[in-house]
């Protein structure tokens, strides 16, 4: 009972003491510890995370079991754990801090620039459908897909349906592979994916199909794919796919991918249908 009383007493000594600055000083910490986790799960980097405390684990096993050897080489490890930690995670502190210098206040990408783009993307790929070029577009969202940019072309164009197009004729060279739509922008083309390895899946799907659903199985992207047989277009994302969409099914899934009020057909966009 004791106990309880002095836990209560010294609870309403801290509080009784608190200074607006310590609410102010504890917010700014959670906001911090916050965002560090948001970029944690949009970089990826949680594999890399895991294997330091892995390697904590290990250090701290070392002492209780007394292994000499391994202990000094941890040691010498985590001594230099704050330079380690910059050199592995450059690419996410140097995203980090952009973002913090790319306030929304100060986008340049308005409404009207958003949807000009999306009815660009639909335009590309209804092009692309009724020419019977294959295509692979995928829409980065929250989680960064930088490990398979690598593996194409860097191109960093403004979004139209004639590049697109470009992209994807069976002549160009980056047309096997996928186009990758970054910060409105085509960022990168050629890309290869990840195949997925469900055992479920149709054997007559072909390799476009299988890579768009082996990307959305692992991250949260989507990804529009464009059949070189068939002219079929299908939505994919969450590691599933819809087969032959309408445009406006493609339309609205853009328009949530680019976390956009949907209004329907805008002036000047493709007419609503059922591509084949």
């Amino acid at each position: 009972m004791n106990l309880f009383f002095n836990f209560w007493e010294n609870l309403l000594f801290i509080l009784s003491n608190l200074r607006w600055q310590d609410f102010f000083d504890i917010g700014l910490v959670w906001a911090i510890i916050y965002r560090v986790l948001v970029l944690i799960r949009r970089t990826g980097t949680v594999q890399m995370l895991s294997g330091l405390g892995i390697i904590a684990i290990t250090y701290i096993l070392s002492i209780w079991f007394e292994l000499y050897t391994l202990n000094w080489l941890l040691e010498k490890f985590f001594s230099n754990l704050f330079v380690i930690v910059v050199v592995l995670f450059q690419g996410e502190i140097r995203r980090a801090l952009a973002h913090i210098g790319s306030h929304p206040i100060f986008s340049d990408v308005s409404v009207t620039m958003e949807t000009h783009m999306v009815e660009d993307i639909v335009k590309g790929i209804v092009a692309s459908s009724e020419k019977g070029y294959g295509a692979l577009i995928v829409v980065e969202r929250e989680i960064l897909l930088d490990y398979y940019i690598e593996t194409g072309t860097e191109i960093n164009s403004h979004i139209s349906a004639e590049v697109i197009q470009s992209i994807f004729h069976p002549q160009a060279p980056m047309h096997d592979g996928a186009m990758l739509i970054r910060n409105g922008k085509i960022f990168s083309a050629g890309c290869f994916l990840p195949l997925s390895k469900n055992p479920a899946l149709d054997k007559n799907l072909g390799t476009r199909h299988r890579a768009a659903i082996g990307l959305t199985e692992e991250t949260d992207a989507l990804v529009i794919v464009v059949s070189e047989e068939t002219k079929a277009v299908s939505i994919v994302s969450g590691g599933h796919m819809r087969p032959q969409v309408e445009i406006s099914d493609i339309r609205l899934a853009l328009y949530e991918a680019f976390e956009l009020k949907y209004k329907g057909a805008g002036k000047g966009s493709v007419q609503e249908g059922v591509l084949k």
